[in-house]
């Protein structure tokens, strides 16, 4: 057997460099580069592996750990999870920084490679910089934490290792059921450590997308119940994208006549302007889906995990309704008592047209959901228009910058009120150009998220719309943008503090306390006014700060022509939202209070609990 010796380290980049992914016949590196911040613990070994490799995986610096490993995940979810990057860090801080970006990867179902430092395997100049020691476990780090929040967890403490860990790992990166998270914890003085590595082990390897089928029981009770429905509606959710099964979605729904509502996840499966798209489903629904779906008598979860915004905290569906889920996970497709269709999503509705041929929804049931799919555009379309208000509303910007995006454009979202506004109201002209983190709702995620998906997709306007809350909480990528040249249009919505959490705190009896600025604990001259413009001018992007709507239409007319990320700021109103549509959402109310109106809000929960389907 030939054999080549490497560091632990330098084994580790080779074989990441030989992973390959077929992409509509094109073979392409998996890995496009790894984010890297260095220090002590991973600079003498992984960053001496890195920079033999530079042209061929590239090395990025980054400014925030979390905010590195966000921009990866965001880079693995604009490519529909066929390519993604790994992020390295030092022991201690820098490692713990990438655990909320783990934790959002493991929600979401997306793959990143996290590969911190870790103390000495050794322990003989224990106890070193940055090091946790825990009293009575010599062999907790820091890292332990990634085990809950990752799919996969290893602490490689021998060269040899990789050759078992690595293809376990690379399964699960790939895989569409397990898909997620990645995390190696590295030793420091193990990363530079030499092994005899089989060369075979660093062979080429190309990854292609696999499709399990569903189960010949499953699909003809799946028949069955379709067969005999009436009224159906399909809910399309992420697992439609990762299956690039979006084509086949709008001809199965057009072949049989079923209405359509999109998660966050599955928004843009079908092109705003489908004739059976009725918009958004649940707590941040369209009227028009929301409505139908109490009327079904059939609900078909396609690759959804069914969250409780989807499902209205599982009061929103017709409860003689029947359910199907068809996912390529069982684990979600036995959910909320469902009947389950356990396959890929685009082979399964390859196996299910043929079989339900001759079969359409009632006609009756296709002019409803029509009549009702004309309401909400005619409101939409309402609710983006400018009206010129002092302070605009979150609806009215995001009109402004749907009227500027064109189709192959991106929207990127995470938190706050916002993303419950562009569910409602942005128009997707493609099917990736709607990038919205639902799943964790990560404030900060979204200039680091912008970054990404500009990455995965340098051909298009990057639109990131961001709070001033999430703005402050993680800006630095700005910085990295302009750095590797990757522009992003940031549009930051100051509304002077959590406005959505202020809204909730409101509609749950309470007073305003500790969200907005001016309810908050200050000196007595009050929270300052933060210049948005001149932190990002700072940061190397272009900035300025406008005053309503038409001011914005012509900023983004400027920042399209800029040849670097352009930040835009300006002030919107705290506490107006669009009241069409929407649903009920469990926020439980305090059982006792000196407030009446918190008591009120308590009586209205509890009749909210009798609709739940438990």
């Amino acid at each position: 057997m030939k054999t080549v010796r490497l560091t632990m380290a330098q084994a580790l980049v080779k074989y990441l460099c030989a992973q390959k992914t077929e992409i509509e016949g094109r073979i392409e590196p998996l890995f496009a580069g790894v984010f890297a911040i260095f220090g002590h613990g991973n600079v003498a070994g992984l960053g001496e592996a890195l920079v033999e490799v530079e042209h061929e995986l590239p090395t990025l610096r980054a400014h925030n750990e979390q905010g590195m490993a966000h921009a990866a995940i965001a880079f693995a979810k604009t490519h529909n999870r066929r390519r993604m990057m790994a992020a390295t860090t030092s022991v201690g801080p820098g490692a713990t920084n990438m655990v909320t970006a783990a934790a959002l990867a493991h929600v979401n179902r997306l793959p990143v490679l996290l590969l911190p430092g870790d103390t000495f395997a050794s322990r003989e100049p224990d106890p070193v910089l940055q090091q946790i020691e825990h009293p009575g476990d010599p062999t907790l780090t820091p890292n332990d934490c990634f085990k809950p929040v990752s799919r996969y967890f290893d602490r490689i403490m021998r060269p040899e290792q990789l050759v078992t860990s690595l293809p376990q790992a690379l399964r699960v990166l790939t895989d569409p059921v397990d898909c997620g998270p990645v995390t190696l914890a590295l030793p420091q003085d193990v990363q530079t450590m030499a092994h005899d590595f089989p060369e075979a082990f660093f062979a080429q390897k190309i990854h292609k997308l696999r499709r399990p089928g569903a189960c010949e029981d499953e699909l003809e009770q799946a028949v069955e119940l379709i067969r005999s429905a009436r009224k159906p509606l399909l809910i399309a959710g992420g697992g439609v994208h990762y299956s690039q099964a979006t084509t086949e979605l709008s001809e199965f729904v057009e072949r049989f006549a079923i209405p359509v509502g999109e998660t966050q996840a599955g928004k843009g499966a079908l092109a705003w302007d489908h004739p059976c798209n009725l918009g958004s489903i649940g707590v941040t629904g369209s009227a028009a889906v929301n409505q139908l779906a109490k009327e079904a008598d059939l609900v078909i979860a396609l690759g959804t995990r069914l969250q409780d915004f989807t499902t209205s905290s599982r009061s929103l569906f017709n409860p003689q309704a029947n359910l199907l889920a068809i996912n390529v996970s069982a684990f979600d497709s036995h959910k909320h008592k469902a009947y389950s269709l356990c396959g890929d999503t685009r082979r399964t509705l390859a196996e299910l047209t043929p079989r339900l041929e001759g079969w359409l929804s009632s006609e009756s049931w296709q002019s409803h959901a029509q009549s009702r799919r004309q309401s909400w555009n005619e409101t939409v379309s309402l609710a983006l228009t400018d009206r010129g208000s002092e302070l605009p509303t979150d609806a009215e910007v995001i009109g402004a910058v749907n009227r500027s995006a064109a189709d192959e454009d991106v929207v990127v979202c995470a938190a706050g009120g916002l993303p419950g506004e562009l569910h409602k109201l942005w128009r997707a002209g493609n099917p990736k150009g709607y990038h919205l983190e639902y799943g964790y709702s990560c404030m900060g995620y979204e200039i680091v998220g912008g970054l990404g998906v500009k990455m995965a997709r340098p051909d298009s306007q990057v639109y990131v719309m961001v709070g001033d809350g999430s703005y402050l909480m993680l800006n630095s990528e700005i910085a990295t943008s302009v750095m590797l040249g990757h522009k992003i249009i940031v549009v930051v919505l100051d509304n002077r503090g959590f406005g959505c959490i202020n809204r909730l705190q409101h509609a749950c009896g309470s007073q305003g306390f500790n969200n907005l600025l001016k309810d908050c604990k200050s000196a007595e001259w009050g929270a300052p006014k933060t210049d948005f413009a001149a932190h990002a001018a700072s940061l190397g992007a272009l900035s300025e700060s406008v005053s309503g709507i038409a001011q914005l239409e012509q900023a983004l007319v400027r920042a399209r022509a800029a040849d670097r990320s352009y930040v835009i700021a300006l002030d919107t109103d705290p506490l107006s939202t669009t009241e069409a549509g929407g649903s009920w959402w469990e926020v439980v109310v305090a059982e006792v209070s000196n407030r009446e109106q918190v008591r009120q809000a308590r009586s209205r929960y509890e009749q909210d609990k009798t609709e739940q389907d438990r």
